[in-house]
């Protein structure tokens, strides 16, 4: 069998993973040891299926590779697939894992007398551009988006933004760099997805391990 031929599962790095495994081994997928090794540089593992691969990537990039065919399964959070939104993708299964929300948050002694319902044009870092101007623009307010890929939280101390759009979990992240969260965009979990033109050509495969992860879920 050549790697072209393989069936390739694309999981996310970070905090996802951990919650991911136990599902990914509950249905009956174990990676090679050198997955669970922190000295490891691989990015691309064999697991105890001859004909299945996992390769580890970043959450956002999950999507790409399931999109264009690169890998044929992976998980990934629901806010990744609404920024996305790939016609490519199917999500048939929710996992129940990586719970927070997309939220908006500015400064605690902004946050006192703001009312977001007020707003009508905002500035606004967040890694979910796209996110958040459909939500704001359903409600007829101009949201003006700078890109950021990682440390949000400075944006507001440093000038950049008053504003930004983030995941969050506890808030302790926001509460540390002196931010409130103001409104919730969307609730957030991970969700098994699909390329849509492999689920056409190897139907019987990936629907076998979609209720595979459906019964993981279960158990």
């Amino acid at each position: 069998m050549t790697l072209q031929d393989k069936l390739v599962i694309a999981l996310p790095k970070g905090r996802i993973l951990d919650e991911a495994m136990p599902l990914v081994r509950a249905a009956g997928i174990e990676p090679e040891p050198a997955f669970d090794d922190p000295k490891s540089r691989l990015l691309r593992f064999a697991t105890n299926h001859p004909h299945i691969d996992i390769i580890r990537v970043r959450s956002f990039d999950v999507a790409t590779f399931v999109a264009f065919g690169a890998a044929h399964l992976g998980i990934a959070g629901n806010d990744v697939l609404m920024e996305f939104d790939y016609p490519e993708i199917y999500a048939p299964l929710d996992l129940g894992i990586g719970k927070c929300r997309l939220s908006v948050a500015e400064p605690v002694e902004m946050a006192e007398a703001d009312d977001p319902t007020r707003w009508s044009h905002i500035r606004i870092a967040t890694k979910y551009p796209e996110v958040t101007r459909k939500h704001f623009a359903a409600r007829g307010v101009q949201a003006e988006c700078v890109k950021l890929n990682g440390a949000m939280e400075l944006a507001p101390s440093l000038g950049l933004c008053t504003r930004i759009v983030d995941l969050v979990s506890s808030g302790a992240t926001l509460v540390a760099n002196g931010l409130k969260e103001v409104e919730v965009l969307a609730e957030v979990t991970s969700r098994l997805i699909v390329n849509r033109a492999a689920l056409k050509t190897r139907p019987d495969e990936l629907s076998g391990w979609i209720d595979a992860f459906r019964k993981a879920c279960a158990s």
